[in-house]
Order: structure tokens, then sequence, then C-alpha cells
């Protein structure tokens, strides 16, 4: 398994443990890249989680239905909405952060911070180099 897999997995079962039932991987579009304090556009979830709007938006609709998210006039364009986080929403995507936290706290006890770190680490760098090469810029030198 692959550690991604096995992080998700982790996650998940222990969201679901703390009485987040019905929060899904799918939901992670929205949960892991929502502006927690303004909201968000769907196109920018959609951006930064690398995936379409139409998916992006099905999950938004789940979540919209379970009670963990709105949608909401976006001030600076009437016709476009805001995806924001519910009471509910933020409890659920906080306590997620928390977990993910728990889990990279536990491999560094058992495989070494500094592993752990430079696997964080490299991560982000990929993450950001992906990013760059999505927009349209070179990549940077590592």
């Amino acid at each position: 398994m692959e550690v991604k897999a096995a992080a998700v997995k982790m996650l998940f079962a222990r969201l679901r443990e703390r009485g987040f039932e019905h929060v899904r991987e799918g939901h992670g579009c929205v949960f892991g890249f929502i502006d927690i304090e303004n909201g968000s556009r769907l196109t920018e979830l959609a951006e930064r989680a690398g995936l379409t709007k139409q998916a992006v938006g099905e999950a938004a609709t789940e979540l919209e239905r379970l009670g963990y998210v709105e949608r909401l006039p976006d001030p600076k364009d009437r016709r476009a909405k805001i995806i924001k986080l519910t009471p509910s929403g933020l409890d659920a995507c906080l306590t997620g952060r928390r977990i993910f936290a728990e889990i990279e706290r536990e491999w560094a006890e058992e495989f070494g911070e500094e592993l752990i770190a430079n696997l964080r680490d490299a991560v982000e760098r990929i993450s950001a180099s992906e990013r760059e090469a999505a927009d349209g810029r070179p990549r940077s030198a590592a």
C-alpha cells in the first residue's frame, strides 16, 4: 500500500470513529483545499485539487446535503457562488487536519522525525512543481 493510500485509510477510519461517518475520501477535494475562513469558489477548489469542476461540484453538492457546506453569493461577483463551511463542516475539516497531524506524529515516532520531515518536504516540493507545470510555468529547480 502506498503512503498516501495508507494515510487516507487511517484518516477516514478515525473520522468515522469520531462521529463523521458520512465524510468520505471523495470529499477531500473540498475539505483539503477550502479557505476555512472565507470559503472558496468551485473553480478555485477544482484547480487546487487538480480535478474537474464537475467532480468537485458533485462533492460540494453532497457535502451541502449533509450540512457541511453552504453556497453563498460571492460578494465580489454576485453571479458566482462561494462554498463555505458550516459549523459542522468546520468541525469535520479541523478534526481531519488534527487527525492527519496525529498520523504524522505516530509515523515520526515509528520511523524517525527526520524521515517524516523529509517526506513532507518532498511532497510539498513535488506538489508546488506540479502546480507550476499546470499553470504553464517552468518547474523550479529542486
